[in-house]
């Protein structure tokens, strides 16, 4: 970490179509390496909505994740990536913590993500689950994935109501 990271500005916002690229590359770098699943530039145009970003102080995009509505009371954290040499930074922390709170604000009382990263969302709140108690995603998106049902992603989940 050299003096160029604690100058670096980084900047939180809902993703554009000039995002669109930067997004459909940091998650399908990850993909290559079966880190995540990959999404062709027609899925990231149709989920653009869905997603935040992080830029640098040259605009650039350097992270990406999105919130999904699954149902009424459900919403999954997706296609969340940072660029490697950026990991450690806060900023997958930053985009999961905007998905949530625009969960809460539209009244979604469970948040959800796959990953093979269970301690980074365990440290913002989140807990192991089967998947199997998501018949939604399941049954709504994973049983079309090349995966299924062998998918090794472990579910995580997060509980959005109020104490």
């Amino acid at each position: 970490m050299g003096s160029a990271m604690t100058t670096t500005t980084f900047q939180l916002a809902r993703a554009s179509v000039a995002d669109a690229q930067a997004i459909h590359d940091l998650v399908n770098t990850f993909a290559r390496r079966g880190e995540m699943l990959p999404r062709t530039m027609s899925e990231v145009y149709q989920n653009l909505r869905d997603f935040y970003v992080v830029r640098d102080e040259h605009g650039e995009t350097v992270a990406c994740g999105g919130l999904h509505i699954l149902w009424e009371d459900l919403g999954e954290v997706k296609s969340l990536a940072v660029r490697e040499d950026l990991h450690g930074h806060g900023l997958g922390a930053r985009i999961v913590e905007a998905c949530l709170e625009e969960a809460r604000a539209i009244g979604l009382s469970t948040a959800f993500a796959l990953t093979y990263r269970p301690g980074f969302f365990e440290r913002l709140g989140f807990v192991q689950a089967d998947v199997m108690t998501l018949p939604r995603k399941v049954w709504g998106e994973c049983y079309r994935c090349p995966k299924f049902p062998t998918c090794n992603e472990i579910a995580m989940v997060r509980d959005l109501t109020p104490p």
